[in-house]
């Protein structure tokens, strides 16, 4: 069981300290890396909270060490980006972060590590500002978002190691064994629940007629008929009261599936007299890094956001999560809990 003291200790040498679940995954995909130098491409999967950038930035710090060729990390948002470079750092790999503000990059140079966007990189490949002949192991953070495929014709002969906590691809016309060879799975929930790892959900249902929701050609319920729905006033007073019965007082995330659903559920709440933000992606870097930043400083802060916090978002100091959308998604699903999983001293339970 996981006390309260080793939660302090990782917080404070993140990167430093690894639980015996952490190691056996790195020896794990170490092994299979180390039998296939390459052309072979594994899957890892762990759930939210458990700890992948931990795990592959110690893959990362190992395989340079060992091998001496470079590693490449991909990320889809420019945040990941830079907690990821961070996080080398903590480990002691020297990095450099590839943005749109890199037009060109000296070779040779001192960096054993990139760290960039899946479509920024693929601009500056194709613009021939640089190539991968250096590089032997590409990451691939998120890898359910399945889209660094349109990398391989620039990449030939390193391996690929793709982390995520949900191994179902969110592209219905790329399965996930169409890019990758072979899939490790980690710890499950319930285990790193029971070990102290995660928090444990403590879940409530409202009862929400769905009979009016419309399939779209992703699979999942679609924007328009999800906001006629959930935009109605009769649901927003549902929406209103499930907050007051459960969540009062803890820090809040609340799901939407449209933008303007998230603001209506912004302007409901702060009629009712509740301090609240409204995160999408249509907001600046600057706006999102600020909402985020009072987010986290506020014990009882609310914010409604649509898609962008799905994955990624590190916040431990989530208490309650509310799922104002349906879905027919498993991984959107997984995602959306995970955001409150993680545990604190003061936190094994989440209320979703």
């Amino acid at each position: 069981m996981k006390t309260e003291s080793s939660i302090e200790v990782q917080e404070q040498l993140i990167g430093k300290q690894l639980y015996d679940y952490q190691h056996k995954a790195i020896e794990d995909i170490l092994f299979r890396l180390k039998d296939h130098p390459v052309r072979y491409n594994l899957l890892y999967q762990l759930p939210t909270g458990g700890g992948k950038t931990v795990i592959f930035s110690e893959i990362a710090r190992r395989y340079i060490e060992a091998t001496g060729k470079k590693v490449l990390i991909l990320t889809h948002r420019l945040e990941l980006c830079a907690q990821t470079a961070k996080m080398l750092q903590e480990f002691g790999v020297n990095n450099m972060v590839i943005n749109s503000a890199v037009k060109e990059l000296p070779v040779p140079n001192d960096y054993m590590c990139y760290v960039s966007m899946v479509e920024t990189l693929n601009n500056r490949l194709r613009d021939k500002i640089l190539n991968l002949d250096s590089i032997g192991l590409m990451i691939v953070d998120e890898a359910h978002y399945n889209s660094f495929g349109k990398l391989f014709r620039f990449y030939e002969k390193g391996v690929v190691l793709g982390v995520t906590a949900t191994p179902l691809s969110s592209n219905v016309n790329i399965r996930m064994k169409d890019n990758y060879d072979e899939l490790i799975v980690g710890e499950s929930i319930s285990k790193l629940i029971g070990s102290g790892f995660l928090a444990k959900a403590t879940t409530y249902h409202y009862h929400v007629g769905l009979n009016s929701l419309k399939v779209g050609r992703s699979g999942d319920y679609t924007v328009s008929s999800s906001e006629r729905l959930y935009n109605n006033h009769a649901m927003q007073d549902k929406l209103l009261s499930a907050y007051r019965e459960k969540c009062v007082g803890k820090k809040t995330l609340i799901f939407n599936n449209g933008i303007a659903t998230s603001q209506y559920v912004y302007a409901t709440f702060q009629e009712a007299g509740y301090e609240i933000k409204h995160l999408d992606h249509t907001h600046s870097t600057k706006e999102r890094r600020e909402i985020l930043q009072w987010f986290k400083e506020k014990p009882d802060a609310i914010l409604t956001s649509v898609s962008i916090l799905t994955t990624g978002f590190d916040e431990p100091t989530v208490d309650c999560i509310i799922l104002n959308r349906a879905t027919k998604s498993l991984t959107l699903y997984f995602q959306m809990i995970g955001r409150g999983s993680r545990v604190l001293p003061n936190k094994v339970i989440l209320l979703v």
